[in-house]
This record gives C-alpha cells, sequence and structure tokens, in this order.
C-alpha cells in the first residue's frame, strides 16, 4: 500500500532549513503589545501558565463552556443514579482558584470598558462636495441629485444619507458652521 504524499513529505529532511534559527525562532518569547500583560509577564513559565495567574483565559472554550445535550443528559442520569454526584459538582467549583495577578484581568476589563474617543472623519473632497451641495441646495435634496457636480450620480436618499453623517461629526460639522456664519457676517 503506498503512502500519503503529505506523510512522506514530513519524513524527509530538509537542507534548506536552518535548525538552531528555528530553534531559537520557536523557544523566543512572543511579543506582547499588550502594556498590563507585558508587564506582569514571567518569562520562566508557559504562555497557559502566565495567563491563568492573570485570570485570563488560554482557551476560550475551556473557560466558556457551550451548552452540550449529550453532557446534561449523563448528568442527569449520574445524578439519578446516585445523589452525591451534586457534591462533587459543588466541590469541584470550589476549587477554583483566585489569580494572584487578577489586577491585570481588572485594568484590561476597565480599559474595555472606557468610552473611546471617535476617530471617524470623512475625506476633504466628500466634505467640499457635500458643503457645497449644502450652500447651493439647503435641504433639497432632489435637486442635489440633478447637481452637475454629483459625478458619481448619487441618488437624492445617499446624498441625505452623506449629509446626516456629515452632521453627526462634530468637529467637521463645526467648523462648517463657523466658516458658514463669517461669510454670511462679510
Amino acid at each position: 500500500m503506498t503512502k500519503i504524499k503529505k506523510v512522506k513529505r514530513r519524513k524527509q529532511y530538509r537542507t534548506n532549513v536552518n535548525r538552531k534559527r528555528l530553534r531559537n525562532k520557536l523557544s523566543k518569547l512572543p511579543t506582547i503589545q499588550c502594556p498590563q500583560i507585558k508587564k506582569s509577564w514571567e518569562a520562566a513559565k508557559s504562555t497557559r501558565t502566565n495567563l491563568n495567574q492573570m485570570g485570563l483565559a488560554y482557551d476560550p472554550n475551556d473557560a466558556l463552556k457551550i451548552p452540550n445535550l449529550k453532557r446534561e443528559h449523563i448528568e442527569k442520569i449520574l445524578k439519578q443514579k446516585d445523589d452525591n454526584v451534586d457534591e462533587k459538582l459543588q466541590t469541584e467549583e470550589e476549587d477554583v482558584e483566585i489569580a494572584p495577578k487578577i489586577h491585570v484581568a481588572q485594568q484590561l476589563e476597565a480599559e474595555a470598558k472606557a468610552p473611546r474617543k471617535r476617530k471617524f472623519m470623512l475625506p476633504n473632497s466628500q466634505v467640499y462636495f457635500l458643503t457645497y451641495l449644502m450652500d447651493k441646495y439647503g435641504e433639497d435634496y432632489k435637486a442635489m441629485a440633478l447637481d452637475k457636480k454629483n459625478y458619481y450620480q448619487h441618488t437624492w436618499k445617499q446624498i441625505r444619507a452623506k449629509i446626516k453623517v456629515f452632521k453627526g461629526i462634530p468637529e467637521q460639522y463645526n467648523k462648517y458652521l463657523e466658516n458658514k456664519n463669517k461669510s454670511n457676517i462679510n
């Protein structure tokens, strides 16, 4: 019987691979971008141990159990057979340790809950186009759709949606209003 190519390929000696460099690459620590994790990382310990001590999950499948019908049926059957199963399950739940470096998980959680500054801005060309239309037509979106500078042939609903987005960006819209007020005063 012939062997699968994949299996055969794995057993071939690769002369072009630098084994020393490969070993160093595998043993090198991962680059950690998160400052909280980086500060409390211990190089002597494994990734799984480090994360468990910080109160973080290495494998999300272990941390959050997905409801499993088979597991539930087995637990029901065991419960009917032996009433001591509840006591065993309770002792397993009590064995969960509180992580010594729990402050890392708390800092990450606080950072995730903190409000973010909105960084969305429209391109200058689109702002110029929309301000031109608003200056010329006001709120008449159907007339805007027929304008000669509507090169991309946006419908009046598309233009209305773009203007709504533009009005939702305070930095750009307030700048437009200031310039409009200055031009009206002069």
